[in-house]
């Protein structure tokens, strides 16, 4: 069974309300709920979580060296500025996801560049709440453990 974590950043408890026009109108609970439906079908175990607090990312990533196969992360406003979680990626030594709901390459110049994207496995940025699912499945496969029920049009996928 894969562990996943799912980390999410600043101010996403507040999807559904902020700025609807770039983030859409999905709640970050109904995210969660998505994530936990499709964990059971992988047959994955997921944790999720949010700060608003760059230490509390650090932490969760530290813990999760040893709580988890793979990290699911959208740092939001500290993918442009956080040297601190950064760091804390770069010792976790398994498969990293950077999800964004928008496309941050087609936003304004300070939404444009991840410091973050350099530390991780994969970005999946622009598909909306629909990029966390898509990297549970990514996580999955690059832990090795994608279910036979989900075999992919690819035979061969990302490792």
């Amino acid at each position: 069974m894969s562990r996943l974590m799912i980390i999410n950043g600043p101010n996403l408890n507040m999807l559904g309300v902020r700025e609807p026009h770039i983030y859409g109108t999905t709640t970050l609970a109904a995210i969660e709920a998505s994530c936990r439906e499709l964990a059971g079908e992988l047959g994955a175990s997921v944790a999720c979580h949010q700060s608003n607090h760059e230490g509390a990312i650090v932490e969760l990533i530290q813990a999760a060296r040893e709580s988890a196969d793979a990290i699911i992360i959208n740092p939001a406003a500290y993918s442009f500025t956080s040297i601190a979680i950064y760091d804390a990626l770069k010792m976790f030594e398994k498969p990293i996801i950077e999800v964004h709901i928008s496309n941050i390459h087609a936003r304004d110049e300070l939404h444009r560049h991840s410091k973050l994207s350099s530390a991780v496995t994969a970005v999946i940025a622009g598909l909306g709440p629909y990029g966390y699912i898509v990297a549970m499945q990514v996580a999955v496969r690059l832990v090795g453990k994608l279910p036979e029920s989900w075999s992919a049009p690819l035979r061969s996928g990302p490792r």
